[in-house]
């Protein structure tokens, strides 16, 4: 099986890191924060800078613990349960999609200002993620090229301001340095805070990196330093060179500074880097995120298919091709609403942000032996001080904005949205789920029977099976007895039908269901060990039945081989599952494809037919046909 490859040195990480962390608010903050803060804002970009470093020494120590390619979603796995770890993995992927569409949005409108050139920005803007995803599929190698370019773009764009504009800078523009209260600053911070967003990229790339516990946890500090260096170089010199209110007013302050100190054409080569700078940083974001949906799909937190790793290129291709297609429908949502997206973009990764930072102290407290390359100083307090000062900057934000409140409302929808995804992949992957789901829904499943399994379906059930009379039928995942009650009529009371379940109280229902109407033929047997196996009491039987259970499965060889075992040349076996659920989740892997279908069931001993038919809120998988003594092609 194909596997991703270590690759990845340190120079490239720390180019990864430059391009992932340098967000918008370095080409944008000087003029944002200047409208809130004046002058001051320089002191706003100095604290965020140390702020900035000092959690990415987070970061770095919980690289160093777990250098896998989960990132933020390995750290939490550790620390926290497996339902807030998806939660965790479910955010950071939101943080970055919309991170993704902020700065592709920033970037478009550095390179074409005009505002009526709609259509040609959309073009451009499409053009470059289907490039960079094509980039990050052809594999990690190109990758890492297209990062060390665009980090070496980006620092000579700010190299190109600063320098210059050092010696043009007037005194006197910083004055007055404090037009509004310290309070203002905060509020400046907040804003100018996604300047710093994309620690956790590099550490998606940990398992195609050399020495990743080493190499990952130095590069994230250095390009945070890096960053927070151009930041302020960034900050000093456009409010040196341009008076705070002229530069608040700005659209696009680094253009107005670059205008001023090199004219029209300095002006035009600068928004070209700045462009390059801003899709820069997106790439880094097309490269990790699908290695995030790739740890979250290992561990059955995701449609488990994107977890394939492509046999040629070793990247997770399957991932990459979703992740496009996300990135393209967010960015189509979002286009031209900058400032709306940063809003929304900003407290979801101070949420995500201050769940990192706690990980370690809970780490520390859980896992105390563990060998740590890094450790953060004054981890304890320094994480309630990171955090209370994480609340401050949010409620100076709530405070001071009109509609901050509904941004943030909007944002814990968006988290809220993960627990109806994490429910419907737990019933698809998870086994002590399905039981405890299936038992808490017993009635539910009862009451709602005749759409889970319409009567259509079940005389089709019946009419592959033939004639049963008289025989012996193992019905494997019997639920609430739906179609129990018409085999126990269609074998009669002459034969016999055995009836298993892993749900306890579906098979209570089933019971009393069958009591009701006099069918003593029907054995119930409670097996909770399942999805691995068939029940060690089952006798040898003429036919075996299944709906639903397929996609739970653990060992599906194991299972099938031992249904092989009781049934004799010739008997009959109908599979029936659900695929498609909601007509967007997949079933597991092996239902996806028909040919692998009929491989597994052929290689058991089986010969069948396998077909498939549309339902209303879900597809059926049909799978039927013989135990076979030769090699018979079909049943």
């Amino acid at each position: 099986m194909a596997e991703l490859k270590r690759v990845l040195g340190f120079w490239t990480i720390l180019c990864l890191s430059i391009a992932s962390i340098m967000g918008t608010g370095l080409f944008f903050g000087a003029s944002i924060a200047a409208s809130y803060s004046g002058n001051a804002s320089i002191i706003a970009w100095l604290l965020l800078t140390f702020i900035a470093v000092y959690i990415s020494m987070y970061f770095a120590e919980l690289s160093a613990m777990y250098p896998k390619a989960g990132g933020i979603y390995e750290f939490s796995k550790h620390a926290y349960s497996r339902f807030f770890s998806f939660l965790m993995g479910w955010l950071a992927w939101l943080v970055g999609n919309l991170t993704t569409a902020l700065v592709v949005v920033a970037a478009i409108d550095y390179l074409i200002p005009d505002p009526s050139q709609f259509w040609l920005k959309i073009a451009i803007s499409i053009l470059f993620i289907i490039v960079l995803n094509f980039v990050a599929y052809l594999g990690i190698e190109a990758s890492g090229f297209v990062v060390i370019v665009i980090a070496i773009v980006s620092i000579g764009v700010v190299a190109s301001i600063a320098f210059p504009g050092i010696f043009a800078i007037s005194f006197s523009n910083y004055v007055p340095f404090f037009a509004f209260g310290a309070a203002s600053i905060f509020v400046s911070i907040f804003f100018i805070a996604e300047s710093f967003f994309g620690w956790e990229a590099a550490t998606y790339l940990a398992e195609e990196t050399k020495e990743p516990e080493k190499t990952i946890p130095k590069a994230i500090i250095l390009g945070t330093i890096i960053v927070g260096i151009m930041g302020l170089m960034t900050a000093i010199v456009s409010l040196g060179v341009i008076p705070w209110k002229e530069l608040a007013s700005s659209a696009a302050p680094l253009s107005l500074v670059s205008e001023r100190l090199m004219g029209g054409l300095g002006m035009a080569l600068v928004n070209i880097g700045i462009f390059a700078a801003l899709i820069g940083s997106a790439a880094g974001e097309i490269i990790t995120l699908p290695r995030l949906i790739l740890a979250l799909a290992r561990d059955k937190l995701f449609i488990a298919q994107f977890s394939e790793i492509h046999p040629k290129f070793n990247t997770p291709y399957k991932a990459i091709v979703f992740q496009t297609i996300v990135a393209l429908a967010i960015f189509g949502m979002v286009f031209g609403r900058y400032k709306a997206l940063l809003s929304l973009v900003l407290p979801l990764g101070l949420i995500l942000y201050v769940f990192v930072i706690l990980a370690v102290p809970v780490l520390r407290r859980k896992e105390p032996s563990l060998q740590r390359k890094f450790k953060v100083p004054f981890a304890g307090i320094g994480s309630a001080a990171v955090i209370l000062l994480v609340l401050l900057l949010t409620a100076a934000w709530v405070m001071n904005e009109a509609d901050a409140f509904g941004s943030l409302k909007l944002g814990l929808s968006l988290i809220f949205l993960g627990i109806p995804i994490y429910l419907l992949l737990e019933i698809y992957y998870n086994p002590d789920f399905i039981i405890k789901l299936n038992d808490a829904l017993a009635y539910t499943t009862l009451l709602t029977e005749k759409i889970i399994l319409p009567k259509s379906i079940r005389k089709e059930i019946l009419a592959l099976l033939g004639d049963v009379k008289g025989k012996k039928v193992l019905e494997f995942g019997c639920s609430v007895g739906t179609l129990t009650m018409h085999l126990a009529e269609a074998v009669n009371p002459s034969g016999r039908v055995y009836a298993t379940d892993l749900s306890r109280k579906d098979l209570l229902i089933t019971k009393r269901r069958l009591m009701k109407k006099g069918h003593t033929h029907v054995i119930v047997i409670h097996d909770e060990h399942q999805v691995n196996r068939v029940h060690p009491s089952i006798p040898h039987v003429d036919a075996v039945v299944s709906i639903g259970m397929m996609g739970y499965l653990q060992d599906v060889k194991k299972v099938l081989g031992e249904m092989r075992e009781l049934l004799p040349y010739g008997g009959k076996i109908v599979f029936v599952d659900y695929a498609d659920f909601f007509k967007v989740i997949p079933n597991v892997a092996w239902l996806s494809n028909d040919k692998v279908i009929e491989k597994m069931f052929r290689d058991a001993g089986f010969s069948v037919f396998v077909t498939r038919k549309k339902g209303l809120f879900w597809n059926y998988v049909y799978v039927y046909g013989i135990k076979f003594h030769e090699n018979i092609p079909y049943a």
